[in-house]
């Protein structure tokens, strides 16, 4: 049966047991993809489910063209979707997540939306937006950061209180981004908003984790057979899930505390494990991978080889450059990473983790091999993972098959990547992306070795030569 208010009464899964009819937008989200609907709205639900938090629905907005096929399945399900848990020993957990209330799309009524961002029972305003989603130079009022300055703007002339704004991108000080890049826009647009801004619009930083791969038709397929189901973008993720919060919030905020998230003063620790041991792992892993020929993920971290390179990079590369974690096991985060990666009933594609890489590298990679040149401590297997990637950047596998290099600089960075058998520092003299890591003796020695192992031997050789060496 088509998933709506009034079918999921006869659902034999977990289901929302609170009337949605009574639920206030409290929340207002920019970017509901499936992470989102992952994890910020399940914790949402989940504090719903205990009779909490019955003012901090969420109501979506999207803005780009590709959010309009998200309005159309969410408003014909009423704001309901399936989530799934893949369980690594095949059983999995199902539920239908209730918190979204309302989905609103931009483009086709962008005075409705402001209003609401302005509307004083909004008290925080979201964004999952990608790592890219914060370049403002070609932003405009019809962007994210134009109605939010907007709404922002009209709340300062009714002399009401500003909304926090959290960003929940995988972006080291993701906050502190977000701030920069709000107040950039709001004085281009908004003569003297910048100034009230900084007066009474808080950004907190945030860690987000949760692995949560692209629904395919198949997964849909699967839900509608096994469960009776008809959900036309239901979300498949993993078990595991961790969120930390910075606790500051202009205008209140529903008691997370309540459903797992740790709230900290200080979110730093907490990102920078996240982003420089799973997110440049991710990277470590996918470039190898998908030059071996591998194309699932779980397939790849269940390989020793691949299994044991990443396990050395966090140990040698990326820990040191890690600050104390208050409550956090680091040998187990660890280990329990390479099981995530690992599990097979999520099916999480190495295409996914190779997409958009001239985001992900400069924030999760770079980081730690400058942190580590500065140090003293090693840069090779680092220095191996851009090698991996401007590899695969050229646009061909090992077997000789096309890649599909999905990113918003392929244009530039693929003919780049196609000289480096004449020109071997081509793809890092890319300062826009790399800075001044060219000019680094060390990096570039590591580097080059790298690449010329993956063009003489190969991305399997190359990784045990690695192993060799650590």
């Amino acid at each position: 049966m088509r998933l709506s208010n009034k079918s999921s009464a006869d659902l034999m899964v977990a289901k929302p047991n609170y009337n949605r009819d009574e639920i206030g937008v409290g929340i207002v989200h920019f970017g509901v993809g499936g992470f989102h609907r992952a994890h910020q709205a399940m914790y949402i639900d989940r504090l719903l489910q205990r009779g909490l938090a019955r003012d901090w629905g969420i109501c979506g907005v999207g803005v780009l063209p590709s959010d309009r096929k998200m309005k159309d399945v969410l408003q014909a399900q009423d704001g309901l979707y399936t989530l799934i848990l893949e369980n690594p020993d095949g059983t999995r957990d199902v539920r239908v997540i209730g918190s979204i209330i309302d989905y609103r799309y931009a483009p086709d009524d962008p005075e409705s939306v402001i209003e609401l961002l302005a509307a004083p029972t909004t008290r925080i305003v979201s964004l999952t937006i990608t790592e890219g989603g914060y370049h403002i130079d070609k932003a405009g009022p019809d962007s994210v950061f134009g109605v939010i300055t907007e709404a922002l703007s009209r709340r300062r002339a009714r002399n009401m209180e500003s909304p926090t704004i959290v960003s929940c991108d995988n972006i080291e000080g993701n906050g502190n981004v977000a701030r920069q890049a709000f107040v950039s826009f709001a004085d281009r647009y908004h003569s003297g908003l910048s100034d009230w801004m900084a007066q009474h619009t808080t950004f907190p930083n945030s860690m987000v984790d949760r692995i949560t791969p692209v629904t395919t038709p198949d997964v849909i397929t699967g839900l509608a057979e096994q469960y009776g189901i008809d959900d036309g973008w239901p979300v498949v993720t993993e078990p595991f899930t961790a969120w930390a919060l910075e606790d500051d919030f202009a205008a209140g905020r529903p008691p997370l505390e309540d459903v797992g998230v740790l709230t900290v003063d200080d979110v730093t620790p907490y990102e920078l494990m996240k982003l420089r041991l799973l997110n440049a792992s991710h990277q470590g892993l996918c470039y190898f991978a998908y030059l071996a020929g591998y194309r699932l993920v779980h397939e790849a971290a269940s390989d020793p080889l691949f299994a044991d390179f990443l396990l050395a990079y966090m140990d040698s590369e990326a820990t040191p450059t890690l600050l104390p974690v208050p409550g956090i096991d680091l040998p187990e985060y660890k280990r329990t990473l390479i099981e995530r990666f690992a599990n097979p009933s999520v099916r999480d594609t190495i295409a996914r983790l190779c997409a958009d890489s001239s985001d992900r590298i400069p924030k999760w990679l770079v980081p730690v091999i400058r942190a580590n040149l500065i140090s003293g401590a090693p840069i090779r297997l680092s220095a191996a993972i851009v090698a991996s990637w401007a590899r695969y950047a050229e646009g061909v596998d090992e077997a000789g098959q096309p890649i599909e290099v999905v990113d918003q600089l392929a244009d530039s960075l693929m003919p780049i990547a196609q000289t480096q058998h004449r020109h071997p520092l081509a793809f890092i003299e890319n300062s826009a992306l790399f800075g001044d890591l060219a000019s680094s003796q060390r990096f570039v020695e590591a580097y080059q070795w790298a690449l010329d192992s993956l063009h003489s031997e190969g991305a399997r050789a190359t990784l045990e030569l690695l192993r060799k060496e650590v």
